[in-house]
């Protein structure tokens, strides 16, 4: 029986003709496991990991190894983009077995979800110290039959120490000369000649945009305490754009390189890498690289439903064979013979929100039609992932909605870009839709997507533990966070700063103690204790001071006409209130933490 052929992920579908009786992710599997007493192998991969790719021409097309799994085991294969929180769960319990965690993510459990066993890729054939897979198989069967008591004792014990791992929220958000230090330490850990970051003691690889940390070292409030923070970020940005890394002819940036001099990329293209660097360039003053990432977005990614696909893949097929990169270091004329590297087409909630809100910034300060293509991709999230009881999806493929539930970072993700759009456009019922979307989650029993997370989890006590990080992306908490602050600073009301600083506080102790992989919450931590700047324009969009506005460097920007500016008031974003064009001219107020200097109608008066 196919189960994977109609599924609404792309990888799940690529494996659909492995010989290997593959479950998707669902009570279903564990169930089945339990009837038959088999453990189950949890494969969790995404559609353009080139390593998945390999394990899955290896192993999983190889009549032998299915055979051996079919047997003995209930597979299932889990798309990590489609389901975060599997992802991130079984992530936590791998870390007790591997040091070196990553995809294809290979886990065993007892039917009853506890974790015994994990590793990532493994070889079909012994590539000593790493067995085989189907020398992994073989022992794991071994000790399931022969040793059930240290097997399901593994499972327990580990379950519990996940469990115990969970901090509890700090007293308070973080102070300044706290997030000063955090600063500083990922400063010192510049590559001071290639630049970005070291990842240890030494210059190590891969490196990675890491977009998260950048935007942290850009935040205004550092420009005393930490002078040169925004130079470590701003050199980051120049390194990146003049090297490998950045695909000059189609736009965009590749996934990471893999030598410290940003060369030999690894070449999936990511939209969440992309989005992010779009608002890093336009904050280091750098148009140009902000444009390129914005036009891969638009031009490669955006789907013909206005949907925004989640990546391009590293491989393409050459001459008939697959290729990994050979399509990308082709200049524009050879590329335009070739087919181009498949996208995985799935719509992801919060990512698609995350490329609105870069895809807004970059229609206000360069070119419109990125603005067109923000709403564009705004009303298809809108419409394709939107269930009918209102709540949110994580994903959805040609017009399949997944059946995964979306998260934190779906609702924060997408609510934060529509308050952009709000922002951009001077429709307030972009920020309606984002304040719902907010209200769904923040619950009399603390903040969490609506029916608290993914059922199966939550049956088998799974759920992940501990504070998130920021990787690509902002983490499911911290995007929620940025997009109460930032419905905060609309005037929407002071129950969404409160979200904002119990989401911090929740992380503010691991997140100051490892600042490179928590630059999201630290960011939002610093927009807390620092007093907003809102400038709100009134009068014509294409007015000179308007355009000095956008020009300006302040947490909300927001040029409306007089009848948007009611409209906002009357919907309760209180920044509003009482803002006209007066004399029929455009209007601008400028406004620290709600308080107005006098309106004017001089450009030369926003600096």
């Amino acid at each position: 029986m196919n189960r994977l052929a109609n599924a609404s992920s792309p990888y799940l579908r690529a494996h659909a003709d492995n010989p290997v009786a593959w479950f998707p992710w669902g009570a279903e599997a564990f169930a089945l496991a339990a009837e038959r007493d088999v453990p189950v192998m949890v494969s969790i991969g995404y559609s353009t990991c080139h390593w998945c790719h390999v394990m899955a021409r290896e192993s999983f097309q190889d009549a032998e190894t299915a055979a051996a799994l079919n047997d003995g085991f209930v597979s299932i294969k889990v798309d990590r983009e489609e389901h975060p929180d599997v992802d991130a769960a079984y992530l936590d319990a791998a870390s007790a077995f591997t040091p070196h965690l990553g995809w294809p993510l290979t886990v065993f459990a007892s039917p009853e979800g506890r974790v015994f066993y994990a590793g990532t890729y493994f070889p079909p054939t012994p590539r000593p110290p790493q067995p085989s897979f189907r020398q992994v198989l073989a022992a794991v069967r071994e000790a399931w039959t022969e040793r059930r008591g240290e097997v399901d004792a593994t499972g327990s014990s580990l379950r519990d120490a996940l469990a115990a791992a969970a901090t509890a929220p700090a007293d308070a958000p973080p102070a300044l000369d706290q997030l000063a230090s955090a600063a500083r330490a990922i400063a010192a850990r510049e590559d001071r000649e290639y630049g970005g970051f070291a990842a240890g003691p030494a210059f190590e690889t891969p490196k990675f945009p890491n977009t998260p940390v950048l935007r942290f070292l850009q935040h205004p409030a550092l420009t005393e305490t930490v002078p040169d923070a925004a130079g470590v970020a701003s050199r980051a940005l120049a390194a990146m754009a003049g090297s490998d890394l950045h695909d000059t002819v189609e736009g965009g940036f590749f996934r990471y390189a893999t030598r410290r001099d940003w060369s030999v990329p690894h070449f999936e293209r990511m939209l969440t890498d992309n989005a992010g660097l779009v608002e890093v360039a336009f904050a280091a003053g750098d148009e140009a690289a902000a444009t390129d990432a914005a036009r891969f977005l638009v031009d490669v990614l955006q789907l013909p439903t206005g949907g925004i696909a989640a990546a391009q893949d590293s491989e393409s097929v050459i001459d008939g064979a697959r290729n990994e990169g050979g399509y990308y270091r082709l200049p524009a004329e050879e590329r335009a013979r070739l087919q181009p590297p498949a996208l995985d087409a799935k719509v992801v909630t919060g990512w698609n929100g995350h490329a609105i809100a870069a895809l807004a910034l970059a229609g206000t300060r360069t070119d419109p039609r990125f603005l067109e293509a923000a709403r564009w991709a705004a009303d298809a999230v809108i419409e394709g992932n939107v269930a009918d009881d209102g709540t949110l999806r994580r994903a959805s493929l040609d017009e399949i909605r997944s059946a995964a539930p979306a998260t934190l970072e779906d609702y924060g993700g997408l609510a934060r870009g529509l308050v952009a759009l709000a922002r951009a456009t001077g429709e307030v019922a972009y920020a309606e839709r984002a304040r719902t979307l907010l209200d769904l989650c923040l619950t009399d029993d603390g903040i969490h997507p609506p029916g608290g997370g993914d059922a199966v989890l939550v049956a088998q006590g799974m759920q992940p533990h501990g504070v998130p990080t920021d990787g690509a992306s902002p983490s499911g908490p911290s995007v929620f966070a940025a997009a109460a602050l930032d419905l905060w600073r609309l005037g929407a009301g002071e129950r969404y700063r409160d979200a904002a600083e119990a989401l911090v506080r929740a992380a503010a102790e691991v997140a100051l103690a490892s600042p490179l992989a928590h630059g999201a919450v630290l960011e939002v931590a610093l927009g807390l204790i620092t007093a907003p700047r809102q400038v709100v324009v009134v009068g014509e969009a294409d007015a000179a001071i308007a355009d000095a506005a956008r020009r300006v460097a302040a947490d909300v920007v927001a040029v409306v006409s007089p009848a948007q500016a009611q409209a906002f008031a009357a919907a309760g974003f209180e920044l509003f209130e009482g803002k006209v064009a007066q004399g029929g001219e455009a209007t601008a107020y400028d406004c620290r933490a709600f308080t107005c200097a006098l309106p004017t109608t001089d450009p030369a008066a926003l600096v």
